[in-house]
């Protein structure tokens, strides 16, 4: 009796198993595709349509010659940047324009964080060192790129020495400023626990005080960038031989108007990926912080 009474109520719990391990598998589908879609995909779909939009109004603008108190009859359409950018990007030289711009903002940025990160993280741990070096830094800080560049010829035997200083100065101050705020955010009860647990000066900046300014040292460093390239096309105008900026420089002499656009497009495109590179690195860096 008691047998049947068991093969009677084992069906229902075997008829049961499909029906709950079903909804799960569907629901961790439903899941992860919710989370590629939304982190990934829509962001490039709008992104794609909002330049599309950009270009169709262009387009409008330009081959109509609307003129409505900002003028369109010079600037050249879409069109005619796309037959501009099929010539250069056929020749080596605008290769080598974009490649020496590349690395002189790799040298200059990169020196400026070198610098930039651990003078910060050191001016906001070290009082005396802060009164020191600050009012020095927010003297320069508002100097424009431009200025700088006859005091840089002076300074340095080179012009490409002076451009790769004029790149440094552009990225240093974001940089150093946002670390600094960074350090003045750090929650002093995390400070007081590590040394309550006998951690060393060196111990409490690697695992209390760089975590906690990490978040900060990053967005310096994408705004960093993008000053770097403001102030490196402003000194590849006037000091540079060669260069993106230099080339944009030299379609506005020789009145290239498609040039000029893709110069500026290239520019544009260079800051995004430069800035976009950052950010994926500070992902790494910062699993913790990843939504």
């Amino acid at each position: 009796m008691k047998t049947a009474t068991l093969s009677a109520e084992a069906p229902p719990a075997t008829a049961a198993a499909p029906e709950t391990l079903k909804p799960a598998a569907s629901k961790a589908a439903d899941g992860v595709w919710a989370m590629v879609g939304r982190a990934n995909l829509r962001p490039v779909l709008v992104g794609f349509v909002s330049i599309a939009l950009f270009v169709l109004v262009w387009r409008f603008l330009t081959v109509n010659r609307i003129d409505l108190y900002v003028r369109f009859m010079n600037v050249p359409s879409p069109d005619d940047v796309l037959e501009s950018a099929k010539t250069a990007l056929s020749s080596a030289q605008f290769a080598d324009h974009v490649l020496m711009s590349c690395r002189r903002i790799l040298y200059g940025f990169t020196l400026a964080a070198v610098v930039a990160v651990p003078l910060g993280l050191l001016m906001g741990r070290f009082k005396l060192l802060s009164e020191i070096v600050f009012p020095v830094a927010e003297v320069m800080r508002p100097i424009p790129a431009i200025a700088w560049v006859p005091m840089s010829i002076m300074l340095w035997p080179t012009n490409e020495q002076s451009i790769v200083f004029i790149t440094f100065l552009g990225s240093f101050f974001p940089i150093l400023l946002n670390t600094l705020h960074g350090m003045a955010n750090v929650d002093p009860v995390l400070v007081r626990a590590a040394r309550c647990l006998g951690a060393s000066e060196a111990a409490t900046f690697r695992e209390v005080y760089l975590p906690a300014t990490l978040p900060q040292i990053f967005t310096g460093l994408t705004v960093g960038m993008g000053v770097a390239w403001v102030s490196l096309i402003a000194a590849e105008m006037i000091s540079g031989q060669f260069g993106i900026g230099y080339f944009t420089w030299e379609a506005y002499s020789l009145v290239q108007y498609p040039d000029i656009a893709l110069g500026m497009i290239t520019i544009g495109v260079l800051g995004l990926a430069s800035s976009w590179a950052i950010r994926l690195i500070g992902r790494l860096a910062m699993p913790w912080s990843a939504k």
